[in-house]
């Protein structure tokens, strides 16, 4: 299979959106009950900064978007656009802070099959290219094994979120 991973356009957010909500809607289930579920919609979804950014990719499989997912140098360490309390446009300084990977999804057509991997391995590679050092994530309960694969680890207990499980989590550059 072969998968390119390019930066993300406005012209890409409707796609986007969709993967967004299939991903959360049928990855999640071994994870989060249908209550968890549904809280997570309240936060989770497009964060159109990471666009204008130009710090969002999409994985593309034989012309078809198959995930995405991307990385932030400011303080927002997770939630799309209609997170409100979440969103904090502050910049981070690559010199004593991390970095974050934000926003990760693939499309339930695509799951292990690199998608995941490839869309990870090049926001690490820009935010290393900006300079940071570290780089943080919040993680859902169904992404901490692909995270983990990759070399981050917790850097605290599991937190709630609007009543939805995460898992803190960091890597060094």
């Amino acid at each position: 299979m072969n998968v390119i991973v390019r930066i993300a356009t406005d012209d890409d957010l409707s796609a986007i959106a969709a993967i967004i909500e299939r991903a959360v809607d049928r990855l999640q289930g071994d994870y989060l009950s249908r209550s968890e579920i549904e809280a997570s919609r309240r936060f989770m979804g497009v964060d159109t900064q990471l666009v204008r950014d130009a710090t969002y990719f999409c994985a593309v499989v034989d012309d078809r978007i198959a995930g995405c997912g991307g990385w932030s140098w400011r303080r927002t360490l997770f939630g799309g656009d209609d997170a409100g309390d979440l969103i904090d446009p502050a910049p981070l300084d690559p010199a004593c802070e991390p970095a974050r990977i934000r926003a990760m999804y693939t499309h339930p057509d695509y799951v292990r099959r690199g998608i995941g991997m490839a869309i990870l391995t090049a926001a690490e590679d820009a935010a290393r290219a900006a300079g940071f050092r570290e780089i943080d994530l919040m993680s859902t309960l169904a992404g901490e094994p692909l995270y983990r694969r990759c070399g981050y680890h917790p850097i605290a207990e599991r937190v709630h979120y609007a009543d939805v499980p995460l898992i803190p989590m960091r890597k060094r550059l």
